[in-house]
């Protein structure tokens, strides 16, 4: 159930090729007029989840530069690490200090902190979609992602 319409949507998707390894990460975001922008970038040792997350923060990054709107954004992503993360742990974690149900701190508290300040600043709607299942805009981030990975280490 979506809670308003959304003037921006916004696809992410990141990964690595090992994990830790080289990774990848991509974004699309989807103004109301249809016009998109898409956005890539790569790291040469992290990991899934961080390429993941650093999506969704250069996508709401590039969003505060390139769209001006009244806030109203959905981003749709296909982990479950960070729908789950920012709709559910998130506020657990800031309960706890940074601290995993288990004591343990949180893995890339980095960035769930960036991310933590946009989210509190802007009216967001986190949808999550199956990955590789099909959905076109997934599937183009995907090969974003792929893409810049690859540049890292061209054949």
């Amino acid at each position: 159930m979506t809670l308003f319409e959304a003037e921006l949507k916004i696809y992410t998707d990141g990964g690595c090729t090992g994990n830790p390894g080289p990774g990848g990460w991509a974004a699309i975001i989807i103004a109301s007029n249809h016009e998109t922008c898409e956005i890539s970038g790569a790291e040469i040792s992290t990991t899934n989840n961080r390429m993941e997350l650093t999506a969704v923060i250069n996508a709401l990054e590039t969003v505060r530069r390139k769209f001006p709107c009244e806030n109203s954004i959905e981003v749709i992503t296909d982990s479950k690490y960070v729908q789950k993360g920012v709709s559910e742990w998130m506020s657990r974690w800031i309960a706890r200090r940074w601290r995993t149900a288990s004591g343990k701190p949180v893995k890339n508290q980095d960035l769930w902190m960036k991310l933590m300040k946009t989210n509190r600043e802007l009216m967001i709607d986190w949808k999550w979609v199956r990955g590789h299942a099909g959905n076109m805009w997934n599937e183009r981030c995907d090969e974003l992602a792929a893409r810049a990975r690859a540049q890292l280490y061209p054949n």
